[in-house]
């Protein structure tokens, strides 16, 4: 059985190491040495998860059973941490809170002072280790000798990189050939990369591209089998009671077996969209639905078709796939699509859809495949205003009328070449009161250390963020900084891992 201590050293060397291949190289050197029924652990573990997900279990608790006592030397193995993590996990009902810690006291008991520090930020959801999914994709595909490719291509369709490691490391191409897209089992979606505007979208894409309304509404993913459906949201949570109306509409789809990628959107009596807000009301956690769909209709626009009665079509060029949605979905279901090499035919189309109420456009090249879980570059996004999505890091205390409110956030993005945040600035504009109340709370619960004025908190809320323009500044480490910024709303819709990254805030930066 190998030993917590052998993970740890490995995590602790692939965060000090600044170069991809030698990040991967120490992940790939761990892998081949595991046990099979270590894989699995090991690489959620060095990926900043845990097989058991969260656990509940709150910063303050955790180094409450980590300042008790440590081991002098190393005898924790992964699987006794896993087993461990199985039993706090299973706990339920009336002194369950008692157990949890006794559970968590034998587990930091049994650690030394260096794995306690990697088990405190593992369970706090801190693990930053440069150990990023790309990263690790490769570990995977040299410590089994596969194309990266296929490794890639198999996590996408399982969800799961730990499971994919197994499959890799134990039975080879023949094991990840039996992944693939099935009905009523969801994929997460392509993601944009970002364009400025439809000349640089042309430039970049090359020859004929299909430009799409970019409409603010939830992403939904519909699954048909015969006169089942089933929706799910982009974050793969099953949403089919809370939107009949869009359920009803596919079940009259003549085609029997179905995936449909689109966006659920409420308009108002013109026909144009209401805030974003509006719209997730419908997908709320106490729900009337009867009441809601008559007070608040809710349409459905679908924009790629993701498996035709004949199998998937993931890995078809967008016109084919295009050509599949054409054939299932009635006109009035599809989102407005120009497809056009003519920059002002495309302008044009830009400022339809800005005047009929929605964001801005995408961009797709024809050639492009699906790329579930993946922000591809045949995808690109084109709005009037910058936006990016960014994490909320730490948060001031206001003052005036704001004192103790959390108000001036600190924003940043996610580095994939190390793995850390870099901070892009800070504010406090474009805050409600609401907000400020709502986010008080969500980030007091998610504290990790303060001083006298900030309180850091774990990345995991996700903030739009609009501005001017980014500029150059020595101030932050990552030699940028937002110009202008203002809050335009959480995304309670969004994971941390949707967020954009620096690859994507760079491509806004000047020159």
């Amino acid at each position: 059985m190998t030993l917590l201590a052998s993970l740890v050293g490995t995590s602790e060397r692939v965060g000090a190491t600044a170069a991809r291949l030698g990040k991967v190289r120490e992940l790939a050197a761990l892998l081949r040495t595991l046990t099979p029924e270590e894989i699995e652990t090991a690489v959620l573990y060095l990926s900043g998860e845990t097989r058991q997900g969260r656990i509940g279990i709150g910063f303050a608790t955790l180094r409450e059973a980590a300042s008790e006592r440590a081991a002098a030397q190393a005898t924790l193995t992964i699987a006794r941490v896993d087993q461990l993590l199985d039993s706090i996990e299973a706990l339920r009902g009336a002194g369950s809170s008692a157990r949890r810690m006794q559970v968590l006291r034998e587990l930091f008991g049994a650690a030394t002072p260096t794995e306690q520090q990697f088990l405190l930020r593992l369970l706090a959801g801190e693990l930053r280790q440069g150990a990023l999914e790309g990263v690790m994709v490769e570990a995977i595909a040299a410590a089994a000798d596969l194309p990266a490719a296929q490794i890639r291509r198999a996590v996408m369709y399982s969800g799961s990189v730990g499971l994919t490691a197994r499959a890799a490391l134990l039975e080879g191409a023949d094991a990840l050939s039996r992944f693939g897209l099935k009905l009523f089992a969801p994929v997460a979606p392509m993601l944009a990369q970002t364009a400025a505007d439809v000349r640089e979208a042309l430039a970049q894409l090359e020859g004929i591209v299909a430009f799409e309304w970019k409409m603010d509404g939830a992403r939904i993913q519909v699954h048909k089998s015969g006169t089942e459906v089933r929706i799910y949201t982009r974050s793969l949570n099953e949403v089919t009671v809370a939107i009949p109306e869009i359920v009803e509409a596919v079940r009259d789809f003549p085609q029997q077996a179905l995936v449909l990628d689109g966006e659920a959107i409420a308009l108002d009596a013109a026909g144009r969209p209401h805030p974003f807000q509006v719209t997730m009301r419908r997908f709320g956690r106490r729900l009337d639905v009867e009441r809601l769909r008559r007070e608040l209709p809710i349409s459905a626009f679908f924009f790629d078709c993701l498996y035709h009665d004949g199998g998937s079509t993931l890995d078809r060029p967008t016109r084919e796939r295009i050509e599949a949605l054409t054939e299932a979905v009635p006109q009035a279901l599809l989102i407005p699509r120009l497809v056009t090499d003519s920059e002002p035919a495309a302008r044009a189309f830009y400022e339809a859809a800005l005047t009929a109420g929605h964001e801005g456009v995408m961009a797709k090249s024809l050639d492009a495949p699906y790329e579930a879980g993946n922000r591809g570059a045949g995808w690109l996004k084109i709005k009037r205003a910058h936006t990016l999505d960014l994490i909320v890091l730490a948060a001031e205390w206001g003052h005036g009328r704001r004192t103790g409110k959390l108000s001036n956030l600190h924003l940043g993005a996610l580095d994939p070449a190390t793995g850390g945040y870099v901070m892009l600035g800070k504010t406090f504009k474009g805050l409600t009161d609401a907000m400020l109340e709502w986010q008080t709370r969500e980030l007091l619960a998610r504290e990790v250390r303060r001083d006298e004025w900030t309180v850091h908190v774990r990345p995991e809320l996700v903030v739009e963020i609009a501005f001017s323009d980014l500029q150059v500044s020595p101030r932050y480490p990552g030699g940028l900084a937002l110009r202008l910024a203002r809050v335009k709303r959480y995304r309670d819709d969004k994971r941390p891992e949707d967020a954009d990254d620096m690859n994507a805030v760079r491509r806004l930066a000047p020159i």
